[in-house]
């Protein structure tokens, strides 16, 4: 594991291909550490706004042979098969690298999509690295404080690009080859996942009963039943009826696609990651395709028929022990 904010190596020039809610962030602190940075997104306001605000910073001009100067190049999209798109279909950007490029996929990807998109990139020799994020709390990417899961099958490699990935993290972990990294992250997803539909099903229920869902959650946060989101997304977002931690519902319903399909190949049978897939699937129907998925919240009331009580900020018991774990999560680090 490695910590936050090392010197520039070698490598002087990166390539960043996605600005949604977490790439944004993590990607203006890149040029922050001295890289020259090229940016390209599907919105093009982002990108503007990218090479406007921040140093050493110019936005991809439509030409893959712009990135040809870039020794990295790092992706963070939707899935694996956009980011295969994006390099090797309509964007066509790997026709534009120079042999020896390294790819650093931080998207959430499936493991065996990512293996296959390695041996593809391969051919056209480049390297391709997984190192999808998760958080200590969200928006920890704003701080460059995330955690990243790296795959690689070069160790070589995989110190090469660790700096330019300290910029954006605050740990590194090296999981393995290839796709490992991208396999912790969909089991991560699957364990916070569980955890929403254990604390939605409490909620609902413990209301009914008559209990208070804002008091319920601060005796979680400082008890055994304490997870991510009740000391973070759903005592902040969730509870409040903000909707807004930036991390879409769809996109975890998908994620729980790839634990099924991860747990199948293990040849371990389980029902968990369906069921908890169908619940955050059927939420997804009862809100918006763009939905934060903390408003996943919403589609249990209409299943209980309980509207729970919203809280209009976070309770001082609440962000008194938030402040405390974290704390001790960076002492640790």
């Amino acid at each position: 594991m490695s910590v936050t904010n090392g010197q520039p190596p070698a490598v002087k020039n990166v390539g960043y291909i996605g600005l949604g809610n977490a790439g944004f962030s993590m990607a203006s602190n890149i040029p922050k550490s001295g890289y020259n940075l090229i940016v390209h997104d599907v919105d093009t306001a982002k990108v503007r706004k990218a090479a406007s605000e921040w140093p050493n910073t110019t936005a991809w001009n439509g030409d893959p042979r712009q990135f040809q100067d870039c020794e990295v190049v790092v992706t963070m999209l939707p899935q694996g098969k956009i980011v295969r798109e994006v390099l090797l279909g309509k964007d066509n950007i790997a026709s534009g690298l120079k042999p020896g490029t390294i790819i650093v996929d931080t998207s959430s990807s499936s493991p065996f999509d990512t293996q296959a998109l390695g041996k593809e990139l391969a051919q056209h020799q480049l390297q391709l690295v997984d190192s999808p994020i998760t958080q200590t709390y969200m928006h920890a990417t704003d701080a460059g404080e995330s955690t990243l899961m790296v795959g690689s099958d070069s160790r070589e490699t995989f110190e090469k690009v660790e700096p330019i990935l300290r910029c954006m993290a605050g740990y590194i972990f090296h999981m393995g080859g290839l796709g490992k990294g991208h396999a912790m992250k969909t089991l991560n997803n699957y364990i916070m996942a569980s955890s929403i539909c254990a604390l939605a099903d409490s909620l609902v229920t413990g209301q009914k009963y008559g209990l208070d869902p804002q008091q319920m959650i601060d005796v979680l946060n400082v008890g055994t039943g304490v997870n991510f989101p009740t000391m973070d997304t759903f005592r902040r977002d969730g509870i409040t009826g903000r909707y807004n931690s930036g991390f879409g519902l769809a996109l975890l319903v998908k994620d729980l696609g790839i634990t099924e399909e991860f747990m199948k190949y293990n040849e371990f049978e389980t029902e968990l990651p369906g069921l908890a897939k169908r619940y955050l699937g059927d939420a997804l129907k009862e809100v918006e395709p763009m939905a934060d998925h903390t408003k996943a919240l919403v589609g249990w009331e209409k299943r209980s028929g309980v509207q729970l009580k919203r809280t209009k900020s976070v309770s001082d018991i609440q962000q008194k022990d938030f402040d405390h774990r974290l704390k001790g999560l960076n002492r640790e680090g």
